[in-house]
């Protein structure tokens, strides 16, 4: 009788053991980490979880709708990616569709609400130099801001923030008495202005009754400014319409107290390109708590230390900038002193949300082109549940047919593969629990079809061990060196037949975008975890069973009956016969 060869694969035959159970340590340890970390279902993408579609069409400017082409929409895109997901947002999705659209959906969770408002805010960041500012509602005319020694509950601000301040490491210092405010305004505005702005630039923007306004007429302004109401969303929501980078305007924006604070803004000093990075910073070191760290590009430095210079002397009414995103103030730092360094710090009562909002807003903030949101689709999560429901009956029928085909055909050998199936299953489950927090990986529908699809690959990976396996009973052999014989030309097919299923897992992957990813990240993943489960589980536990007389002995009922299976006689070592030798040669 054959027998199996000497060295590795004897070792490998006698301590099958050692496999299994590096399996089920790996598989307890995954799920101990499951429970651990508290993650114990898998992250549901839009479509199935419910979430946000938002349309955003881009609207060329006047004279300019060259602008609209594919390099500045690629970029809006990918500032719009880095801008959701800078909030933890994961599984949004960010693409064109045709020449001039952008689909933003964005999965119901954590931070949502917040990626809405600022996928929504689509214009350009600015800095400009605040001329004038009072809470709106407030009845009384421009106003200018309180010293700082002052309580912080006496202080308008920006949003994030009680009192906001721009600094090497400084503080603010006093502005202008309310005594020279109207006369300072006025002054400010005409020091403001822009002589390179050309007239039909100003023609352009025109006093609207919503607030926009002009920067030709300064009393023009003022007046307008009196009649803003920043509470009423109709208006605020027009406020700066048509207005030049160069020229002053109108805006609102909320203080800490969650009061709407209304503004008379210079003309933009430095635009939200000139910001290199910005980030939320813990600073224990002087216990400002959570800071905003900005570093600007050459040109960028040089301009914020021109606008800080020009604060910190008191050539305005007011020694604080606003940062300006889409007519909203979304802070107004004070500064003291001229900020020359490239970099500045924005401190205040930050909580680390708001710092890493603002910081996403300097980062993200400035887009190539402006948007005007086409649409707004709620998906809701009723519809998502019922998706899921039917993915997983179609996964259910489906594996419940291989378990029937496995049952009829391969009889005692199905316990083997049903087994490897749960183990594949538990193994793709809690990875897939694992990494929704780790890497943001979420579970939508084509990533379902995507592990539905994987019941067959990994049934079909059996399949290949088993037949070789019957094949070497056919020639005659016994179950335990048949086992043996059969693995290297089995592992040798399924290694090429699973590389070929995760190479193309990995174009698709690579080459598409949205939710066809989900598809090809499952698909890969439950590729690998075949391999992962035919070596380390289905080869050892086969192994085990053939020690068993139910199997080793050819049971009818195991699916490996020699005559059932017509196998030849048993292969049998015969001697050659000798050759006789003739004495006369000898």
């Amino acid at each position: 009788m054959a027998t199996p060869k000497k060295g590795r694969s004897a070792s490998a035959q006698s301590k099958p053991g050692r496999s299994l159970a590096l399996i089920l340590i790996a598989i307890a340890a995954l799920t101990g980490g499951m429970f651990a970390s508290g993650h114990t279902k898998p992250r549901l993408g839009i479509d199935l979880a419910g979430g946000t579609s938002i349309t955003l069409r881009a609207v060329p400017e006047a004279g300019n709708e060259a602008a609209i082409n594919k390099t500045n929409m690629d970029t809006a895109v990918s500032i719009m990616e880095r801008r959701v997901n800078g909030l933890g947002v994961s599984e949004s999705e960010v693409q064109t569709q045709g020449r001039d659209n952008i689909v933003v959906n964005i999965p119901k969770g954590t931070n949502s609400e917040q990626a809405r408002k600022q996928v929504g805010t689509t214009a350009k960041l600015y800095f400009r130099p605040v001329v004038a500012t009072e809470v709106s509602g407030g009845g009384g005319a421009a106003s200018p801001s309180p010293s700082p020694t002052g309580s912080p509950s006496d202080q308008p601000s920006g949003k994030a923030t009680d009192k906001p301040e721009a600094t090497d490491k400084g503080s603010a210092s006093p502005s202008a008495s309310p005594s020279t405010q109207g006369r300072a305004v006025t002054d400010a505005l005409k020091a403001d202005a822009t002589p390179s702005a050309s007239a039909s630039d100003k023609a352009k923007a025109s006093p609207s009754a919503s607030g926009g306004a002009t920067g030709d007429d300064p009393s023009k302004l003022q007046e307008q400014y009196a009649k803003l109401d920043c509470t009423n969303e109709k208006t605020r929501s027009t406020v700066g319409d048509g207005v030049k980078a160069s020229q002053p305007t109108l805006a609102c924006g909320k203080n800490a107290q969650g009061q709407w604070q209304k503004y008379i803004l210079g003309p933009a000093q430095v635009d939200g390109t000139d910001v290199d990075k910005a980030q939320a910073v813990l600073n224990t070191q002087t216990g400002a708590g959570w800071t905003v760290t900005m570093d600007f590009t050459d040109g960028g430095a040089k301009k914020f230390a021109d606008i800080t210079g020009k604060l910190a002397q008191n050539q305005s009414p007011q020694n604080q900038f606003a940062i300006v995103l889409d007519g909203d103030v979304v802070s107004d730092p004070y500064v003291r002193q001229a900020l020359t360094g490239g970099n500045a710090e924005i401190s205040g009562n930050f909580t680390q949300q708001s710092a890493q909002e603002l910081a996403n807003m300097l980062s993200y903030g400035a887009l190539p082109l402006t948007f005007k949101v086409d649409s707004m689709t709620t998906v809701t999560a009723a519809l998502g549940g019922d998706q899921l429901n039917a993915g997983l009956i179609a996964g259910a029928i489906g594996l419940a047919l291989v378990v029937i085909y496995l049952l009829a055909y391969y009889r005692g050998l199905s316990f083997i593969a049903i087994l490897s199936l749960l183990v594949s299953a538990a193994l793709t489950y809690t990875l897939m629990a694992l990494l929704g927090p780790t890497i943001g990986f979420a579970l939508n529908l084509p990533a379902v079809c995507g592990a539905i699809v994987a019941i067959g690959i990994t049934a079909d990976s059996f399949i290949v061990y088993f037949e070789r396996v019957r094949d070497e009973i056919r020639e005659g052999r016994s179950l335990r060196p048949a086992v043996e014989r059969a693995w290297p030309r089995a592992r040798r097919t399924i290694l090429v037949s699973d590389f070929v299923s995760f190479l193309a897992a990995a174009v698709l992957f690579i080459v598409t975008v949205g939710k066809v990813q989900g598809f090809a990240f499952t698909l890969g993943l439950t590729t690998l975890l075949d391999v992962v489960v035919v070596f380390l589980f289905t080869k050892p536990l086969l192994t085990l069973m053939a020690r068993r007389p139910f199997f080793a002995n050819g049971h009818k009922w195991s699916g490996l009956d020699p005559k059932s299976l017509g196998a030849q006689p048993p292969l049998r070592r015969t001697r050659r016969p000798a050759v006789p030798v003739d004495p006369k040669e000898a």
